[in-house]
């Protein structure tokens, strides 16, 4: 018997996304006596490859976040808590937690799978974070919404013309499937969505800029599909600037120097980042904890089987991890979850341990409207076939029938037709939850929730003593 007074085998899973979601449910399901508490410091499960259209006015926030609670709410063996995983004491098996600063939490397990994801990353540079979000979170789409469809009003109002050229002027640094993608969408908007809805511009006059050091947009997908990938951008009106390294940002441009070394400037008075990511500061708590070392991605080096050197009860998986090289893509995270779920459901049977075996089941991505390309081993698509294979994927991991049902008559509405509802946004910085390098959000943080600075300013439960209005 267990120290929980039971036999119940108690699993612990650190974070809502793709690995952890599927772990959780991989192991709900099993008829072994399985407790088991999901982590994370966010209410919901983020579909993040579909983030971008969040960001361009396509899809609303709920159909991209079902809440966790709402997904596992059928198995009873599953605990869902809201916190913030703060560290690991490995010796004794316990997470400890913080609850809003309201409470901490410590939270006994046998088994420990850890994926806490990634953050973004802007390679030493935090400062430019101020002025070129990132997209990661919910809270970050609604930031570069608040800043696409900002930019198009203030643009609207204003009668320099070199003033109104720098408002409708859009750079993204990263040429990856989150730049490509959003790069389309934000060409797609103007030219489509926005026609005829301005009165002292012509929405298709906005210039859209991507910023890259590699060669070709999508280098992953190979020559072949990055050249197609290419065309289409420059098609869509895509300015592609390749080769080029961001030495600067501000409010106002941002700073560039190409592959001959030559410095310039461009004016841009929006800029979104796609450009990189680093691993949960978690992996480096549970690096110090087991005594190896993070790579420079942040990323902790695991066993075969995905487990933590010298604890075999520990799983890390997804892009918090590194082994053999393996990308940081979602179908990477989903198949670690789903192993270390097995490995668990092993051991309780008293089978070995395997080692982590991926199957890459290949790559997509939208260009634009009815576009994509997609690679699956020899298998390479681009134009409409693609966008098809894209679309079928995207669809099959989205969670939720009925998300995947109202995705599909957004879809329809906005590819067919040119409505894009979802264009609310506030005129003001609302911070929340951004992913964002800790020294920015401490900037523009508000607070966690409604008056929480007054709960925890004093422990006494009376209110605060009456001041004089003078």
């Amino acid at each position: 018997m267990k120290p929980n007074g039971t036999d119940r085998h108690r699993v612990v899973v650190v974070g809502g996304g793709f690995g952890g979601l599927y772990a959780t449910r991989a192991l709900a399901r099993r008829r072994e006596p399985l407790d088991i508490t999901l982590v994370d410091r966010r209410n919901h499960h983020l579909f993040q490859p579909l983030l971008y259209q969040v960001a361009t006015g396509l899809l609303p926030a709920g159909q991209i976040a079902p809440p966790l609670r709402h997904v596992v709410r059928k198995r009873k063996n599953v605990r869902v808590e809201l916190a913030e995983v703060t560290g690991f004491d490995l010796e004794r098996r316990v997470v400890h937690a913080n609850v809003f600063g309201l409470k901490t939490l410590d939270i006994p397990y046998d088994s420990l799978i850890v994926a806490a994801g990634v953050n973004q990353s802007y390679f030493g540079h935090d400062e430019f974070a101020v002025y070129a979000p990132g997209m990661k979170t919910i809270d970050d789409a609604h930031e570069l919404r608040r800043r696409i469809f900002g930019a198009f009003e203030v643009a609207e109002m204003t009668s320099d013309p070199v003033e109104k050229e720098r408002w409708l002027t859009v750079a993204i640094v990263g040429a990856g499937p989150t730049g490509v993608e959003l790069a389309g969408q934000v060409r797609d908007l103007a030219c489509r969505s926005l026609r005829g809805e301005f009165r002292t511009f012509q929405p298709s006059s906005a210039r859209v800029i991507v910023l890259d050091g590699g060669k070709e947009p999508l280098a992953t997908f190979g020559d072949q599909l990055s050249g197609k990938a290419r065309k289409e951008l420059e098609r869509l009106g895509v300015e592609l600037k390749m080769g080029t390294r961001v030495v600067g940002v501000d409010a106002k441009g941002v700073d560039i120097v190409d592959s001959t070394g030559a410095a310039s400037r461009l004016d841009a008075y929006i800029t979104l980042w796609a450009a990189g990511v680093e691993a949960s500061p978690l992996a480096k708590e549970l690096a110090n904890a087991c005594g190896v070392e993070v790579d420079r991605a942040g990323r902790i080096p695991v066993q075969a089987d995905s487990t933590l050197p010298g604890h075999p009860e520990v799983f890390v998986v997804g892009d918090m991890m590194t082994l053999n090289n393996l990308p940081g893509v979602a179908e990477v995270a989903m198949q670690g979850g789903l192993h270390a779920a097995n490995t668990i459901v092993r051991r309780l049977k008293g089978e070995p341990s395997v080692e982590f075996k991926y199957r890459d089941l290949g790559s997509a991505a939208a260009v634009g409207r009815f576009r994509a390309i997609v690679s699956v081993r020899r298998v390479h698509l681009s134009g409409f076939p693609g966008w098809v294979v894209w679309a079928f994927v995207h669809l099959a991991f989205l969670t939720g029938f009925g998300n995947r049902m109202t995705t599909i008559l957004k879809w329809t509405r906005s590819n067919v037709g040119r409505g894009r509802p979802e264009r609310e946004f506030s005129v003001r910085h609302t911070g929340g939850d951004l992913s964002t390098p800790t020294a920015v959000r401490s900037i523009i943080q508000p607070k966690p929730l409604p008056l929480l600075d007054e709960f925890t300013a004093t422990e006494a439960d009376e209110p605060p003593a009456a001041t004089s209005p003078n």
